[in-house]
């Protein structure tokens, strides 16, 4: 992925055509789809809004009724509780039997026309009660409505017997509702008005109780959903449906179960019922109503004393408005496609006319380049900024042709000049000619002792692999290493040759600068092909390695140069070490000045340290402490580091036991860091 996408970048670089291009399609293929991105978010937002703006609408309408409801319910109580026609009826059931103390006044001619007063109200019951019967319900002194009121079946068996088999509602098993041990809803919901009659009254002490059950009142709740969502008002296929509650129960609804049953008994979802009815906030928001999402409004419905006993709920089907919504969307897509290609092609065709003559011009650039001189652009059909250049461009190459071919006959006759006084010096400068030659042999002679020193010194390293690896076959074969003992032994004499000549190239020479190929080099993998180029050395003397690796950075530097120098402070470092010691490097990032600017590597040794004297002198060139040294390790490897600003350290461990060489080198090559602080690792 990486890699198709550095081509690509390459390609772009290169290219103008590609390059306008992307100029002309960058617009369309970024800010079109974000576009598109903001108006579907708008569209989301927007349509969440108007549909819990509606939803909140269709509950006001709801609730009025329900109030309207409760309202009528009362005054149609309080009517009758005053009617004159109450009076009379209770006369006619007073003289027809006069009741005793404590008596109920329930004569059937006075029941009779109080059930006539229901039917006509359209209440589900209508009696009296006297006021100090036990089973009655308080008097309502405060507003001229009915309240909300929960009855246990026993209240309501004493009450309105008739009305039991209303109730007794099955709990259907319900996703996402509230666990619960319950098996059936007993109790009743009812819109109750209970009015005292008058001191007056022909018989005193009296309470009309008018009622009217919510449970199963499909009357009551098809009447609210039709006056919320008449026919036609809802568009795209969707349906509207209201509910009451006791509790978190549907008592009462037109939400479909499955076919025709309706969803009575059935739950509301326990996230609502604990904002409803746990909270008392009103729901405004998606909701999973039995078996669909519902874009729904919950509100809590209180009795007398401000309990929340159950809700009120109106909602509509969301599924037609949402693929609505969806394809609005899509079409919106299909159109900015549409828009984006046709504006494409036009962008394109406009785009063709810039990189045409820049194309024309970089061929015929490139055909001079390659040594035809004839090359031009021609003729362009363009008349701007870019036609003007290659118009230019082709009178400028006419004029570079003729300058050219002016220069060339000038230089043929300049050469020819130089020529005749050339011999003319030849011929009375014979001697500082000479001079010059003797110089140049100098330098040459100098400059090839410097890097014969330098090769010298870089052969000492092989010579010690050879070394230690023949050391290591007389070791591993032992008694079967006897045949070629005589060869064993002739190896050892050239190597040891080859040591004393590289000893006296070292002593009339001195090193030089070797400016390598630079590129970055992460100092854990130059450690590790280091390591594999010691490990005889590592194995022979028993020392174990240690590696502390936490350099996050690279470093420039030639890989061959930094090769060598840690090599050469590794074989220091072994040879310092004592047998059956430990050998430590570490590296990590070098900061100066709180920004990381490159790296450094430390190598550890377990050896005697190093006293002030030596210290002074390290990196001195010849100065060595091993007898058989040449004293220009160190020297060389600073002289290399230094070329690209960076440095050897040394010092003795903290813990005292050895001595410590590091190895710090920038990111970026750089002159000299001579100058430049020590930073602690």
């Amino acid at each position: 992925m990486s890699g198709g996408l550095a081509a690509w970048r390459e390609r772009l670089g290169r290219s103008v055509r590609l390059k306008l291009v992307a100029i002309a399609l960058a617009p369309m293929v970024v800010a079109l789809p974000l576009l598109l991105l903001a108006l579907s978010a708008w569209t989301e937002f927007a349509y969440d809004r108007l549909l819990r703006t509606k939803v909140r609408a269709d509950l006001a309408v709801a609730h009025g009724y329900f109030e309207q409801v409760l309202l009528e319910v009362g005054a149609g109580t309080r009517g009758v509780a005053s009617s004159h026609a109450l009076y009379e009826a209770l006369r006619r059931a007073r003289a027809a039997a006069p009741p005793r103390a404590g008596a109920r006044a329930d004569d059937r001619v006075l029941q009779a026309w109080l059930d006539s007063e229901r039917e006509r109200l359209g209440l589900d019951f209508l009696l009296l009660r006297r006021a100090d019967d036990p089973d009655a319900e308080p008097v309502q002194t405060q507003g001229s409505g009915a309240r909300l009121v929960v009855w246990d079946p026993q209240r309501l068996a004493a009450h309105a017997p008739h009305l039991l088999e209303r109730t007794g509602i099955p709990l259907v098993p319900t996703r996402n509702a509230a666990p619960t041990t319950r098996t059936h809803e007993e109790r009743a919901l009812l819109m109750l008005a209970s009015v005292a009659l008058p001191a007056d009254a022909p018989v005193p002490g009296l309470v009309l109780h008018g009622g009217l059950l919510l449970n199963n009142n499909l009357d009551l709740i098809d009447h609210i959903n039709r006056i919320v969502y008449p026919e036609g008002t809802l568009p795209f296929g969707s349906q509207g449906t209201a509910t009451l509650f006791l509790d978190d129960v549907r008592i009462s609804t037109n939400v479909r179960l499955f076919g025709e049953r309706r969803a009575i008994g059935t739950r509301v979802s326990q996230a609502v019922r604990d904002a409803v009815l746990g909270e008392g906030r009103t729901w405004l928001d998606r909701a999973f109503v039995v078996s669909d999402w519902y874009v729904s409004a919950y509100e809590p419905l209180q009795d007398a004393y401000g309990r929340r006993v159950g809700m009120l709920y109106v909602g509509f089907l969301e599924a037609p408005l949402r693929w609505v919504r969806l394809a609005v969307v899509a079409g919106t897509a299909v159109l900015f496609v549409a828009v984006m290609a046709a504006t494409a092609a036009l962008s394109l065709r406009w785009a063709r006319t810039l990189f045409e003559p820049v194309e024309r011009m970089h061929t015929t650039m490139q055909r001079v380049e390659d040594g035809d001189t004839r090359a031009r652009v021609g003729p362009l059909r363009s008349r701007d900024e870019l036609g003007e250049l290659a118009r230019h461009l082709d009178h400028l190459l006419d004029v570079v042709q003729d300058n050219a071919q002016r220069l060339r006959a000038w230089g043929e006759t300049l050469d020819r000049k130089v020529a005749e006084r050339t011999r003319e010096l030849e011929a009375s400068h014979a001697s500082l000619r000479l001079a010059q030659q003797q110089l140049i042999q100098s330098e040459k002679l100098a400059a090839i002792g410097q890097l014969t020193a330098s090769i010298a010194h870089e052969i000492n390293n092989p010579i010690a692999v050879i070394q230690g690896n023949l050391d290591l076959i007389r070791e591993t074969l032992g008694e079967a290493a006897q045949p070629v003992q005589a060869e064993l032994r002739l190896l050892d004499t050239q190597v040891e040759r080859m040591r004393l000549i590289v000893t006296r190239l070292l002593q009339y020479a001195r090193p030089t600068e070797f400016a390598g190929y630079v590129e970055p080099q992460a100092l854990a993998a130059v450690v590790d092909d280091c390591l594999v180029l010691v490990a005889h050395l590592l194995q022979q003397r028993r020392i174990a390695v240690q590696r502390h690796d936490a350099a996050t950075v690279t470093v420039a530097c030639n890989r061959q140069e930094l090769q060598q120098v840690v090599i050469n402070l590794l074989v220091n470092a072994i040879q310092a070490t004592p047998d059956g010691g430990t050998l430590t490097i570490r590296s990590g990032d070098w900061a100066e000045g709180g920004q990381i600017v490159g790296a450094w590597l430390a190598v550890e040794d377990e050896g005697p340290g190093l006293d002030a004297a030596t210290r002074e002198r390290l990196f001195a060139p010849f100065f060595t402490t091993k007898p058989d040294g040449t004293g220009l390790g160190l020297w060389i490897s600073q002289s290399l580091l230094e070329r690209y600003g960076g440095r050897v350290e040394a010092d003795n461990r903290a813990d005292g036991r050895g001595a410590v060489f590091t190895v710090r080198l920038y990111t970026e090559p750089r002159e000299s860091a001579a100058d430049a602080p020590a930073t602690p690792a």
